[in-house]
């Protein structure tokens, strides 16, 4: 789920017990959509990475994946590690390598060192990267350091329950990416400021986290939503309302062909007045939460 850090952190747990102990019983929230003309769709609200593959299935979610008749991720090739990789390679390297550091202001400096020192991350490796790739970089380490992985990540387990159905994209990993490519300068290290401002317990912030997502609970969820990064307007409007619109748009076209669409996407994208459940509802469809 989107958070404070956009795509990432997670949670730290005893990780040699895991493969002893029976995955997590977990009932995020799921919203089945109907039109007016007999479209139908389903929103599940995901989380992008966790400590250890978890229980989701249910009656109602089983339900309603059987009967959907595709598949609608942020990025299909959500499983595909290498390209995501090349992809973040690619587009987060600068023209002009400087030290991230010094592209922060001088009061904010300190923070930067003892982040740095926090997660074990060298300035010199962040040099050669844009200011938008550094920071998810450094907010990567903290994830890391919290036993977080995106293997674990409830999108790619629906991808692998599609069963021959097509899987479509909302944007797919460049033109994720590309979001914070395009976000100007100033943005870039306000979101850098953002990240390294965050000096709290990270498994204790994820764990908190992974327990809101995992019980459906979309008040927590959505006051995460109006704190750090998305609550400068500038960086909210890039990285949640304007995409919000865009995949209301693919999705609402989907609805005009008749496609019965099984959508799982952050959770930050499904709540409050800017989510895709109250934008669908604005258009004049019934939106039901049934899980």
């Amino acid at each position: 789920m989107s958070s404070k850090r956009g795509l990432v952190l997670a949670a730290l747990g005893a990780l040699a017990l895991f493969g002893c102990r029976q995955p997590e019983q977990v009932h995020p929230a799921l919203w089945q959509i109907d039109g007016p003309n007999g479209q139908k769709a389903w929103l599940l609200g995901t989380i992008h990475a966790l400590p250890a593959p978890v229980d989701w299935h249910s009656p109602r979610l089983d339900a309603a994946l059987a009967a959907a008749d595709r598949i609608v991720l942020e990025v299909a090739r959500i499983d595909d590690d290498g390209a995501v990789a090349r992809t973040f390679a690619t587009l987060g390297a600068t023209p002009t390598p400087t030290p991230l550091r010094s592209r922060l202001p001088g009061e904010a400096q300190a923070d930067y060192d003892a982040y740095l020192k926090r997660y074990g991350v060298k300035d010199a490796s962040l040099a050669a990267m844009d200011t938008w790739a550094g920071a998810l970089v450094l907010a990567q380490a903290a994830q890391q350091v919290a036993g977080s992985d995106s293997a674990n990540g409830v999108d790619r387990a629906i991808k692998a329950a599609a069963s021959g159905r097509p899987v479509e994209e909302f944007e797919g990993a460049d033109a994720q990416l590309r979001i914070f490519e395009a976000l100007p300068e100033t943005e870039q290290r306000d979101l850098l400021l953002t990240v390294i401002a965050d000096t709290g317990d990270v498994r204790s912030q994820t764990r908190q986290m992974e327990r809101a997502w995992s019980s459906g609970d979309l008040p927590a969820i959505e006051a995460e939503t109006q704190q750090g990064m998305l609550a400068d307007p500038e960086l909210r409007a890039a990285l949640l309302t304007q995409r919000n619109q865009a995949w209301l748009g693919k999705l609402l076209a989907m609805l005009g062909k008749g496609q019965r669409p099984f959508v799982a996407v952050g959770t930050a994208h499904l709540v409050g007045p800017e989510g895709l459940p109250a934008l669908l509802a604005a258009r004049g469809y019934r939106v039901t939460r049934v899980q």
